[in-house]
């Protein structure tokens, strides 16, 4: 009911000073109808109509088993930092910046990466099966949220100078499903109340980046394709590492995600922060190994759900 509330609303709303230029979901275009939704990514920046876009629709059929995608090698995945963690709404997505550089190499990758921030994407937390919200999707399906861990060369002081060479940025993706309680995610959890609104930030306990993934054990199965950040400026240069094995939260869980906005007060709750996936334009996915049957997900939804129900409600 608060969704179809909300949803009406945009037919008399419609107050926000949209600010051309600025980029947007497409679940925001109801309250800022001038703002620059994926489909218009490229007037901000160009690269966003590159021809090695992410993310991807997976078609299992056409992968290609590459025997050198063998195990990544985690290095201080396991270990607890001890400053805490700036818990930020970014206007975006929730996203949490790190500084104790856990790292990631093997796996066909050829040099370390260090991890310097992860995010998420998702749907409509309060359905997160009827609308899910994951990036990539797998034979044309997807789950209610995917989180993506950002990392750098090893080498490189930071994002900037990453982007300056080819094969700068890597980024592990992991599927989230609606499934058993995870109480690893619970710090992270109990504070999204506390970040709302664009701007907000929260200081939270560290945990061992591992205890968000599956266990090690189920990380040897994953995709490997060449794309880009999913975001503006949509660079191009971003090894992608899909993993099979979703995490797993509650609907619950998922549902307190409803919390969040993009911007003040009153302003659209933050759902269905996801790009639409991009043309492949020839480019190989990989495998590491044989591949299994995924749990059920969701066909890709093509609108926003409140501006579909702003539709049927004309």
């Amino acid at each position: 009911m608060e969704l179809l509330l909300l949803a009406l609303s945009c037919l008399h709303v419609l107050k926000t000073e949209a600010v051309v230029g600025h980029w947007c979901y497409r679940s925001q275009k109801c309250e800022q109808p001038q703002c620059e939704d994926p489909a218009q990514w490229h007037n901000i920046n160009a690269a966003c109509r590159g021809d090695s876009q992410s993310p991807v629709n997976i078609v299992t059929r056409n992968v290609v088993y590459d025997k050198s995608l063998k195990p990544l090698a985690f290095e201080g995945y396991d270990v607890k930092g001890s400053a805490k963690w700036d818990l930020e709404n970014n206007g975006h997505t929730v996203k949490v910046a790190l500084d104790t550089s856990p790292k990631v190499g093997g796996g066909g990758l050829g040099i370390k990466y260090k991890a310097v921030e992860f995010h998420l994407h998702w749907g409509v937390p309060g359905e997160p099966r009827n609308f899910p919200g994951s990036e990539h999707s797998i034979d044309g399906e997807k789950y209610p949220m995917e989180l993506h861990v950002v990392h750098i060369r090893e080498d490189a002081s930071d994002v900037t100078e990453a982007k300056k060479s080819p094969d700068g940025l890597a980024v592990l993706a992991f599927f989230i499903k609606a499934d058993e309680e995870n109480k690893n995610y619970e710090t992270l959890l109990s504070a999204l109340k506390d970040i709302k609104y664009k701007g907000d930030k929260v200081k939270v306990e560290p945990l061992p980046l591992s205890s968000l993934l599956p266990p090690e054990e189920d990380l040897g199965r994953y995709y490997r394709y060449q794309g880009s950040l999913t975001s503006p400026d949509c660079h191009q240069g971003v090894i992608w590492t899909v993993f099979e094995k979703p995490v797993e939260l509650s609907v619950l869980q998922l549902s307190r995600f409803a919390a969040l906005h993009f911007d003040g007060k009153n302003s659209t709750p933050m759902m269905e922060n996801f790009r639409p996936v991009q043309p492949l334009n020839g480019r190989e996915v990989l495998w590491s190994r044989a591949s299994v049957t995924l749990p059920t997900a969701r066909l890709l939804l093509a609108l926003p759900l409140a501006c579909t129900l702003i539709s049927l409600a004309l």
